[in-house]
């Protein structure tokens, strides 16, 4: 598949540059290695499908980077902190046009589908990102079957908040807390 950048598509300024496209296959490489340059990579391909018009693939290779094994006091966490700002700019910034299917139910299925490694912090992660989502499409619904049939109650933002202050990196809750609380555009 030949993959191009777009050349109409403004950066994601939360993610980093790229020179060239890149695609979900380069995260093959890395197996089951979690380190500062497996984020880095998760982000830059976050980045290039971001420029190739797929936000839906962008916001899944920031989840790929979620789930990198970090303490917090790592060199690229300076410099690209972990992404929620870009999960709200790509959901904001996308196009009409372009796919990004129901991001609050994406967010959801992965909460409550988390597998190890680092579950309990990848599930409040994913919640972090569903209550983004939830703001930025209030009008997209929930998977409401799975939430009766599963008994899933929805975590409040302070619920997010506790847990992520908790288990999250040492400036992590800080770094959600700034993006969630600021205001959502009116869709």
């Amino acid at each position: 598949m030949d993959r191009e950048h777009l050349l109409t598509i403004e950066p994601c300024p939360y993610l980093p540059e790229v020179d060239e496209p890149l695609g979900a296959a380069e995260m093959k490489r890395f197996a089951s290695d979690r380190s500062e340059d497996f984020y880095l990579r998760a982000l830059e391909c976050a980045q290039s499908l971001w420029l190739q018009g797929l936000p839906a693939q962008s916001i899944l290779l920031m989840n790929r980077a979620f789930s990198a094994d970090l303490k917090g006091g790592e060199r690229v966490l300076e410099r690209w902190p972990l992404p929620y700002a870009g999960m709200r700019w790509v959901m904001e910034a996308r196009k009409e046009d372009q796919f990004i299917g129901n991001p609050r139910r994406h967010f959801q299925h992965l909460a409550t589908r988390m597998v190890a490694p680092r579950k309990e912090l990848r599930t409040w992660r994913a919640w972090g990102c569903w209550i983004l989502a939830c703001g930025v499409f209030p009008d997209y619904p929930a998977d409401e079957k799975q939430l009766v049939e599963e008994a899933i109650e929805e975590p409040s933002a302070s619920l997010i908040e506790d847990k992520l202050g908790r288990i999250g990196l040492p400036s992590e809750v800080k770094i959600w807390k700034a993006v969630a609380t600021r205001p959502f555009p009116k869709c």
